[in-house]
């Protein structure tokens, strides 16, 4: 019989950590939260302080009677669920319902699952913090009454099953206010001027024109660049300054949740979705061979930056050893933690310098491994001695009144860049910079340069770039909207209501999530905007730290939300009505007006005779897409989408039921199959492409494959592929080779010889 029971919140967990304890011990997970306020019904009483009505998740009945029964053949039980509110939250809820059984409960608590974390927390166990239980319950209160008491209200004037949660709400909002914008911006014309000099003794270069008489060049048309560039041709080019300067660039700090998310999915695409469930199994313990169940990184839902002690002595020892002590600083590096930070735990780490990633690469899966290896080297970098670079900037004028410069940076050391250099999303470069490149090692003050060609160029300024998840993630971060276990959970809802979608890895606003947040905008002001919502996080910190109570937080935010609400609901009818929009078109069946409305599937037209006549019909009529004759009775074959993506259908359905994979006209590039590639749908409804053949071939791919020949490696086909760096673009699945032409150059091209 054991003597200890330790509970932790997965599965997972107990592989790793029953190997970690003897005999004595049982671990067993309560798979998650145990209890929760009722779906179906509010769950808050608004006349007894708030007080939620929590009630047995279904299906854990079964769970708690086995933990319970665990407990009263233990002598202590320890609750060893995840280090945050919600793991506070659920410790709680355990202790309630085994308490009868076993009043010895204590709460232990690791950042890291490894045998020395994990014994260390059992020797200092501690009790449950009712502060931090308070903070979730106040959290899940709030969030309850938002979604409880305004979801209704898009129910009725749009239609039932929306919801209206209150960070996810505020998020929807940043994206269509920066699609708004978008689509009201107006790009402005502008030119540069680039100049192709020589000197005697040195390579050619390019310079850029950045000051005409002393003021910022300023050109805003074709007419007044050609007056420049003829001016150009009769003024002398000569060497004005030549400035030599050392720079340092500092590492970044090890990641936290927020910039874990941002640079994964910058690297590697994964949804922020993705990121954290990979973490978690990180964390949570990987099989290593003979070594078992070990967990691989701290904790991943943290705000802060801070390094344990031992951890930086680990990771300098390893620098020294691996990289050599010119790499090593004197200090190690302390970050400064954000003013926001809960700062509960330490940054996301290894746990062990001895699993480097390479060593240990077999047990990983390629997600596992990319994830893992981009911890570990962030990790270690932000230990080592900064990159020093050596900037060179030439000065140039042009007779009196031109002024050209060009910019060189050569690294001198490299430093942590030996180990790590973060990527960054495309920025768009103001075209008034002096233009960076490799400046020739032998120019000298006072050269005379010889022009060889002056290259003009247009411009149009371009409006803020959409949001991805990545600069999602680091805008709510910044805002302080939001805590770490919650990004990927805002993003994700925001997808599956269908209010954004993602197109090309940016996030667009459905019309559907327009509607929704003018709805809430407008009628909700005070609630759903960022600095309400900064603030309540803020609140939320002070009941965890005790300075504020539960009623108190809560009180204060009801009273003004229960007025809104109650305010909208009175002018619910004016609503609906200001959503529904006149036509010009007539009812083919009783010839009142036609109006455009909201239901389930969208927008559609309805009759303004509702109900006395129920005609309906899809917003747009579109007409069928025809591929070809039908083989069997000669009509067209039209294109439809069914559960899988699009087929071909014969259009003289039922009569005929004759159907055809649908094909992108490229045929399998698998050696010996005649097949063609088709465009499928997975059960969640991703696109990819597969063969025809299928089961018989089992050719797939996610991108898109285009007919045409790799010129690198001769690979019979490219696939479509997009960045924001670069657009649409060609690459080779074989040899990853990018094409060198625009993507446009080569479909025009494909289409051609295709």
């Amino acid at each position: 019989m054991s003597k200890y029971l330790v509970i932790v919140e997965s599965e997972a967990k107990t592989k790793t950590i029953k190997k970690f304890l003897g005999k004595d011990f049982e671990v067993k997970s309560s798979v998650g939260h145990v209890k929760d306020l009722p779906k179906q019904r509010l769950g808050v009483d608004l006349e007894d302080g708030f007080t939620p009505e929590y009630i047995t998740i279904r299906g854990k009945g079964k769970i708690l009677n086995e933990l319970r029964k665990a407990a009263r053949a233990s002598d202590v039980v320890y609750i060893a669920t995840d280090p945050d509110r919600e793991g506070e939250a659920i410790a709680a809820h355990l202790a309630e319902e085994i308490k009868s059984r076993n009043a010895n409960i204590r709460r232990v608590m690791f950042n890291e699952i490894t045998e020395r974390a994990v014994k260390a927390a059992l020797e200092n166990p501690s009790d449950i913090d009712q502060s931090k239980v308070e903070a979730q319950k106040a959290r899940r209160v709030v969030d309850r009454l938002v979604g409880y008491q305004v979801s209704p209200i898009l129910w009725r004037t749009i239609y039932r099953g929306l919801s209206a949660g209150r960070v996810q709400s505020v998020a929807l909002r940043l994206i269509c206010e920066r699609e708004e914008e978008i689509e009201n911006f107006v790009p402005r014309e502008y030119w540069s001027i680039t100049a192709r000099v020589k000197s005697k003794d040195a390579a050619e270069f390019f310079t850029k024109l950045i000051k005409i008489n002393g003021k910022k060049a300023d050109i805003k048309n074709e007419k007044a660049a050609n007056e420049i560039v003829d001016d150009l041709k009769n003024q002398l080019f000569k060497i004005e300054k030549i400035t030599k300067k050392p720079v340092l660039r500092q590492p970044n700090p090890p990641f936290t949740t927020s910039t874990l998310q941002q640079e994964a999915s910058r690297r590697f695409g994964y949804s922020t979705k993705r990121i954290m469930m990979i973490a978690q199994q990180l964390y949570e313990g990987i099989e290593l061979g003979p070594e078992g169940s070990v967990g691989l990184i701290t904790y991943m839902r943290t705000d802060s930056t801070r390094i344990a002690n031992e951890a930086l002595q680990a990771v300098r020892e390893y620098i020294s050893r691996d990289y050599g002590l010119d790499y090593l600083p004197k200090k190690a590096r302390q970050f400064k933690v954000k003013s926001s930070a809960q700062d509960a735990h330490e940054a996301i780490r290894p746990t062990s310098m001895e699993r480097e990633p390479k060593k240990i690469r077999k047990y990983l899966t390629e997600e596992q491994y990319k994830i893992y290896e981009l911890i570990w080297n962030r990790f270690v970098a932000s230990q080592m001695e900064a990159a020093r670079l050596e900037q060179t900037t030439v000065d140039i004028t042009a007779g009196k009144k031109y002024h050209f410069r060009t910019t060189g940076s050569v690294v001198v050391f490299r430093g942590f860049l030996q180990v790590y250099e973060d990527t960054k999303e495309e920025a768009e470069k103001s075209d008034e910079e002096a233009i960076n490149v490799t400046v020739p090692a032998n120019l000298k003050e006072g050269d005379e340069l010889t022009l060889l060609e002056l290259l003009p160029k247009q411009h149009f300024t371009k409006p803020p770039a959409r949001y991805t998840e990545s600069s999602l993630v680091k805008e709510l971060d910044t805002l302080g909207i939001g805590r770490p276990s919650t990004y990927a959970i805002i993003i994700s809802t925001l997808l599956q209501r269908k209010y954004v979608e993602r197109k090309k890895r940016q996030l667009v606003p459905t019309e559907l999530g327009k509607t929704v947040n003018n709805i809430l905008v407008e009628n909700f002001p005070d609630i759903f905007n960022v600095k309400f919502t900064a603030f309540m996080e803020e609140q939320l910190d002070q009941v965890e730290s005790g300075k504020k109570k539960f009623l108190q937080v809560v009180s204060e935010f009801y009273k003004p939300f229960s007025h809104a609400v109650q305010q909208t609901e009175e002018k619910g009818a004016e609503i609906k009505e200001g959503l529904q929009q006149e036509t010009e078109e007539t009812c083919p069946q009783c010839g009142r007006k036609l109006i455009i409305r909201w239901g389930r599937n969208g927008q559609f037209m309805a009759c303004t005779g509702y109900p006395d006549c129920r005609y309906t019909r899809p917003l747009k009529e579109e007409t069928p897409e025809v591929r070809e004759a039908c083989d069997k009775c000669g009509r067209p074959m039209i294109v439809k989408t069914g559960r899988f993506g699009k087929f071909l259908a014969c259009s003289g359905y039922p009569e005929c039921q004759n159907t055809k994979p649908f094909t992108i006209g490229v045929p399998c590039p698998k050696e010996g199959c005649d097949g063609q590639i088709v465009e499928r749908k997975t059960r969640r409804g991703k696109i990819f492409y597969g063969c025809s053949n299928y089961p018989k071939c089992d050719f797939a791919s996610w991108a898109k494959p285009v007919p045409r020949a790799c010129p690198e490696c001769g690979n019979p086909y490219l696939v479509e592929r997009y960045s924001k760096a670069k657009g649409q673009y060609l690459a080779c699945p074989s040899c990853k080779a990018e094409i060198t032409e625009s993507y446009e150059e080569a479909d025009a091209q494909i289409s051609v010889g295709g």
